[in-house]
């Protein structure tokens, strides 16, 4: 393998809970709210799937389903289904809505899995091309490079700037492309069986890992190390990054 690529939320990062998503937005507005009213807010917003990266949603509301399948094709339409989803939930500000939207983008809300850094850090060392592919409607990159992870990744490939969401195999073509690598010669790390999959007809392989919390997920992604220096090994090749 010359490159893998990986999905973010539910791969690499997991996103907060919402109770803490809901009182960060709260903190930072300076807003006050009781705790029987947050833990209400925050279990209904939780059934609503309204936390990007969180659960899907229970169900989808008309006014939604129309964006929902295309939300992440472009900031505007990533934006309007997630405050869609959580407006159907009575919040004690308007302002609220919009607040929790810019929340969730911040990278104070996304934590790397524990094994995160030493994974993305040992391809590095190795010489092997690192691509993040996501569905996302917002430019992910300040949330590596908070967690000083950016140096360790090589080119993003984000639906909303490419107008495409996997499992279309051309957002997966545009990383390949980025790192001059021949997909079938990389693998596709994510959560998502049908969008990660997406990778397969380019002839990638593709390796699943499981969307938890972080702390029960603490060496989901180490076993992508022993694949890739497997399929190194078996075709007697020594990669090097390619720039």
């Amino acid at each position: 393998m010359t490159a893998v690529l990986f999905d973010f939320s539910g791969t690499l990062f997991r996103v907060e809970s919402t109770e803490s998503w809901l009182r960060g937005a709260l903190t930072e507005a300076e807003m006050e709210c009781g705790e029987a009213e947050l833990t209400e807010a925050a279990q209904a917003l939780e059934a609503m799937g309204a936390l990007p990266g969180g659960v899907d949603p229970s169900w989808l509301p008309e006014d939604v389903a129309s964006v929902w399948g295309v939300r992440d094709k472009s900031a505007e339409l990533h934006r309007a289904a997630y405050t869609g989803l959580a407006r159907h939930v009575r919040l004690p500000d308007e302002r609220l809505y919009d607040l929790l939207y810019d929340r969730h983008m911040a990278p104070a809300a996304w934590m790397p899995y524990p094994d995160t850094a030493e994974v993305l850090r040992t391809l590095c060392e190795r010489g092997i091309g690192v691509g993040v592919v996501s569905n996302i409607g917002w430019d992910l990159r300040p949330v590596f490079r908070e967690h000083g992870l950016d140096a360790y990744v090589d080119t993003y490939a984000l639906s909303y700037e490419h107008g495409i969401q996997k499992p279309d195999h051309r957002l997966f073509a545009a990383a390949c492309a980025a790192l001059d690598a021949d997909p079938r010669e990389v693998v596709m790390v994510g959560d998502n069986r049908r969008a990660d999959g997406g990778a397969a007809a380019l002839g990638c392989a593709v390796h699943f890992v499981d969307h938890l919390p972080a702390a029960q997920r603490p060496d989901g992604l180490r076993p992508v190390l022993d694949l890739v220096g497997a399929a190194a090994t078996a075709n007697g090749t020594d990669p090097r990054r390619k720039k």
